[in-house]
């Protein structure tokens, strides 16, 4: 582990001072540069551009790789370098990477909460109805708290792209919270997640990720969540008897980018950075929906897991039981936030 994290700190390193050096290059070879200091020339800037996601997710082939080829095919003096499955570390060293600058945008979710808490709740059970209020959230209600977000971390949150809806995956088939009891069920170890267990009513067994298959195959977890496309990716079908689309969590990974980066860039280059990731959203939206819809097309006909439809699953008593257990369980301004998303829903 301590040989994995000096590599790890060694490949930040090195990726800032090629983006330092990249700029330095920028600067000599631009023009003048405006009274702020950030230049109305365009300076030639390396972006890196990490995720969690590997390259076989519709976020990475129909995301990351998109706005590589679009940034750099409008030839403002930035390329792109994409670093997917976790190759610059896991979410909360690159969260903090981000904020010193030396990764300059990632795909981020529950990681995000290592440096402002309250972002965990857009994570909550069913705070959102589904996709159509989470990104109707985003444009019409999110300012305030994106304002606070960037204030608190020097972090901008630029968007967010669909990654899919949480499901279950199981021994036994679930198709209410009743059927969660005596289950232990996978969730990632964060207070966030571990705080939707017990608002469904499942048992949290910490599992670190790079161990849920064998946890699965060996029994010591009975099921996990995952949107299709991750439980797909990762191959937990393979160990697993029964997906349940209950659909518990909307999952976002938010794209964000260094303040520290963004004020090194022209207006003319963030322009071109926030209006091209905000131009991908509905495609890749689409193309998680695509994918979705493939893999369970062909559970459904061959297998191996057996699909338990939307239809037949008590998604009420799911929702029920998690907003009776969040107005418990959030305190202040975290109720307040809370409440005021779920009265946002139509």
């Amino acid at each position: 582990m301590i040989h994995s994290n000096r590599i790890r700190r060694g490949a930040l390193s090195a990726l800032a001072l090629t983006a330092g050096i990249g700029l330095l290059a920028g600067c000599a070879g631009s023009g003048d540069t405006g009274a702020d200091g950030k230049g109305d020339a365009a300076e030639t800037i390396t972006l890196e551009f990490a995720s969690s996601q590997s390259e076989q997710t519709p976020n990475y082939f129909c995301g990351m790789e998109l706005f590589k080829e679009r940034v750099e095919a409008a030839d403002l003096g930035i390329e792109v370098d994409l670093f997917p499955a976790s190759q610059l570390g896991p979410d909360t060293e690159r969260v903090a990477a981000i904020q010193s600058g030396d990764i300059a945008m990632d795909l981020q979710e529950a990681g995000l909460a290592s440096v402002y808490p309250q972002v965990g709740i857009l994570g909550a059970a069913y705070v959102f109805d589904d996709v159509d209020h989470a990104f109707d959230w985003i444009d019409n209600n999110s300012e305030e708290f994106r304002t606070a977000f960037n204030e608190a971390t020097d972090i901008t949150i630029i968007d967010g792209w669909y990654y899919g809806s949480r499901t279950f995956s199981s021994n036994d088939p679930i198709h209410g919270p009743e059927d969660l009891a005596g289950m232990q069920m996978r969730f990632p170890d964060t207070p966030q997640y571990l705080a939707n267990a017990k608002a469904l009513g499942a048992n949290a067994v910490a599992v670190a990720y790079e161990e849920v298959y064998v946890a699965l195959q060996q029994g010591i977890a009975d099921g996990q969540e995952n949107p299709v496309v991750g439980t797909k990716t990762a191959s937990y079908d393979e160990v697993q008897n029964y997906v349940s689309l209950n659909n518990h969590q909307v999952s976002i990974h938010w794209v964000t980018i260094s303040d520290k980066v963004l004020d090194k860039m022209s207006d003319e280059q963030r322009e071109l950075v926030f209006d091209t990731v905000r131009d991908i959203r509905a495609e890749n939206r689409q193309c998680v929906e695509e994918e979705t819809e493939k893999i369970l097309e062909d559970w459904r006909a061959n297998g191996p897991v057996e699909v338990i439809e939307t239809e037949d699953i008590d998604v009420q008593a799911f929702i029920k039981g998690a907003e009776e257990y969040f107005q418990s369980y959030y305190k202040g301004d975290d109720l307040a936030f809370y409440n005021s998303i779920r009265e946002t829903a139509k």
